[in-house]
Formats: C-alpha cells, sequence, structure tokens
C-alpha cells in the first residue's frame, strides 16, 4: 500500500461524488478501528479542515473506555456520551453503588441512530468502505429482498469518501503511514459481524468474486433501457411507447403517462370528454411541448394558462389534431365540424 495513491484516489472520489468542499471543514465520526482513522488520516494529509468525533456507547466496558481513550489522544476527538440512558449505568457499577436491574440494551440500529443524532449542524463523514457495502447488501437481500446500495452521501449531511476502498486497503493504509488502530471484540456478536465473519467467507469459497457479483447485482438496472434513459436525463422531452396504447411522456423535470392518438371517427371518449366530428384526417391525443393552434403561432401551453387550465390537469386534456396542428381543445378552442362535451358519468 502507498498511502499518496490511495489518498488521491479518494481524493479523486471526493471530487466527483462533490462530498467535501476543497480544504473545507468536516467532522470525522470515528471509533477507532482501522477505517474510520484512516479516513481520518486522510482527510487530514488533502488538506481538509478534520475534527474527529467518538460516540462512547458504553458497551464493552473498559474496552469501551480504552477505545475513547485512544479516539481523544490519538485522533484528538471530542467524546460524547451515547448510552442513550440505556441498559446497566456502567460508571455507577464500579463504584461499588447499587446497579439498576439490568434492562434490554439498544439494537444496531437504536445505536446507529444515536452515532447520527450528533453534529448534525456539521457535515459528517464516516469511514464505510467497500466490504461495509457488500455486507450491507447481503443484509438487505435477506431482510427486505431490495439489494439496495449504501449511497456515496446521505440526506442529512453524512458523507462515505471510503465507498470505493476494501477494509483490507484501510488496514494496509493504516499499517504504512505507522497508524495504531483499534479492533473492536463485540463485532463477531452483531448482525454485521455474522455475515462478516462467517457467510462472506463461504461465499469466497464457491466463488472467489463472490464479493464483486454482488456489488455489480445490486447496482443494476433492472428496468428496459430505453426507460432508464427516459427517467434519468431531465434534459429536453422525449417519449417511450408502451402496450395497451399508452406512452410515457418526459419534459425536463415532469413525467407523465399517456394514451396514443386515436383516430377520430365519428365519436372519441377521452377522459371526461366526448367528442365527435364528421371531418376526416383527425385525430384525438394529448398534449406534446412545441404543440400550436392550426393556422397560428399561439402555443397551446399559453392557451392553457389563459384558460386558467391547472398544470396538473394539462398533460390529460385532449386535443383535437390535424398532422401536427392543433384544430381544436375541447372546452376552450372550438373548431367547426368538431362537437365536444364533457361528461359526469
Amino acid at each position: 500500500m502507498e498511502p499518496r495513491a490511495f489518498r488521491k484516489a479518494v481524493e479523486a472520489d471526493i471530487r466527483e461524488h462533490d462530498l467535501i468542499a476543497p480544504e473545507g471543514e468536516v467532522t470525522v465520526l470515528v471509533s477507532g478501528g482501522a477505517d474510520s482513522t484512516c479516513l481520518w488520516h486522510v482527510l487530514h494529509e488533502l488538506g481538509y479542515d478534520v475534527f474527529a468525533l467518538h460516540v462512547d456507547h458504553g458497551l464493552r466496558g473498559l474496552e469501551s473506555d480504552e477505545d475513547a481513550d485512544f479516539c481523544r489522544e490519538v485522533l484528538g476527538a471530542e467524546v460524547v456520551d451515547g448510552r442513550g440512558g440505556r441498559g446497566v449505568a456502567r460508571d455507577a457499577a464500579l463504584e461499588g453503588a447499587a446497579a439498576s436491574p439490568a434492562r434490554p440494551g439498544p439494537t444496531e440500529d437504536e445505536l446507529r441512530e444515536i452515532r447520527y443524532s450528533f453534529a448534525t449542524d456539521k457535515l459528517r463523514a464516516t469511514g464505510h468502505t467497500l466490504s461495509d457495502q457488500v455486507e450491507t447488501v447481503l443484509y438487505r437481500i435477506v431482510a427486505s429482498g431490495a439489494a439496495g446500495l449504501i449511497e456515496w452521501a446521505r440526506a442529512d449531511g453524512v458523507v462515505r469518501p471510503l465507498l470505493n476502498r476494501w477494509r483490507d486497503e484501510t488496514e494496509a493504509y493504516c499499517r504504512a503511514a505507522g497508524l495504531d488502530f483499534r479492533r473492536d471484540s463485540s463485532n463477531r456478536d452483531t448482525k454485521r459481524g455474522l455475515i462478516r465473519e462467517e457467510i462472506i467467507p463461504l461465499l469466497l469459497r464457491l466463488h472467489p468474486g463472490a464479493e464483486g457479483n454482488l456489488l455489480r447485482l445490486a447496482s443494476r438496472k433492472t428496468a428496459p433501457p430505453e426507460l432508464v434513459q427516459l427517467l434519468e436525463s431531465a434534459e429536453g422531452s422525449t417519449r417511450l411507447g408502451l402496450s395497451g396504447g399508452r406512452s410515457i411522456v418526459r419534459e425536463y423535470d415532469r413525467v407523465w403517462l399517456e394514451r396514443s392518438p386515436v383516430v377520430l371517427e365519428g365519436e372519441v371518449r377521452w377522459g371526461a370528454w366526448r367528442i365527435a366530428s364528421e371531418r376526416k384526417g383527425l385525430k384525438v391525443r394529448g398534449w406534446r411541448p412545441g404543440d400550436r393552434l392550426e393556422g397560428r403561432t399561439k402555443k397551446i401551453q399559453d392557451v392553457f394558462v389563459d384558460a386558467k387550465i391547472p398544470r396538473s390537469e394539462r398533460e390529460a386534456w385532449p386535443l383535437v389534431v390535424s398532422g401536427d396542428e392543433v384544430v381544436a381543445v375541447p372546452g376552450i378552442v372550438e373548431a367547426e365540424g368538431v362537437l365536444v362535451e364533457r361528461v359526469t358519468d
């Protein structure tokens, strides 16, 4: 492991995903383990304004005290009490005071919520790695059937700059940089520990590429490529034809489902409208960006605005067209030979 190359790769990920402003301030949530210790050191070396915060859950007695001391003395971390009023009061027991009866300890989810409840006004960073990503994918598949990925940035201001690095890389970095780090003896007793210590090794025995294949499975888009492309882009306008005479239409950041054009022969029912005409060559369809009235320059969008038609109703409003030109807008613009009636049944 060459520390400089490792830091350069992390910086590239930070810039690509816009995680931290150049030389910006960031609070690293540190446990004392290799991942968070590595992240703390990398961000320091890259020139960020780094603070460290350690949440002490006090669940492992002396070992928890030693983790807190390490984070305070080696990483310069602020140590906060993260016990949340759950479990046995350890300090009182150590002093010989009568301890209250043991209550159920906090769950892993509750502990996570406690950790993320501190420094919420700051940009925070955690040491999640690709190894954590694999463990999360496996757990989500088993627990919910959905193989969702950890995001580079959470909505609450938590970023994960090491999400492209493996756990053995962070440990190698620490060794190469001469950094000590702590090991949590309770990890084996957690759900994540079970996955890490037992399930993943078995999967790797089945196939050496198991971890990478799990990540590819979780990131794979299962929708048709044309639909994925339509939904992911926010530029311009496009449509995608579906079966059953329907189309998905996107105009910039708005998406709606539209009926395909219907030939107006005799009578057509479209939503709340009954439309009839003996005129040849007419069709009924929904509004499309750029539509204009026949023989005029006025856009249909402006027609809707003038008529005070709510934006939410415009996509479902029928238009009577001849070729690409709009002949009539039921209830708003009439046309000779086109009869419209609004129905309530």
